[in-house]
């Protein structure tokens, strides 16, 4: 088998959604005016009242950017893809 007969594999890195990336901003700012950040992001989630985050680097608006059972999907799995990564 030459070279040029084996199968090359592509990856393309996925694009991190928007759920991921507003879950950092919040989180990064919850943590900057020295909140506990998964306290306060499950505040919002369960009660789903914005006054859980932060306005501060417009934390607040941003959360609400996004539905929270998109913010839930998103938490989900990168706890699953975590679990089976410390299982290999």
């Amino acid at each position: 088998m030459t070279e040029h007969d084996k199968t090359v594999m592509f990856r393309m890195e996925k694009e991190k959604s928007k759920a991921a990336v507003v879950l950092a901003s919040v989180y990064e700012a919850l943590e900057e005016k020295g909140y506990n950040p998964v306290s306060q992001i499950v505040g919002y989630l369960i009660s789903g009242d914005p006054a859980f985050i932060t306005s501060h680097g417009k934390a607040r608006s941003l959360i609400r950017t996004v539905e929270r059972d998109e913010l839930l999907e998103e938490l989900v799995e990168c706890y699953l893809k975590n679990l089976e990564r410390g299982k290999k």
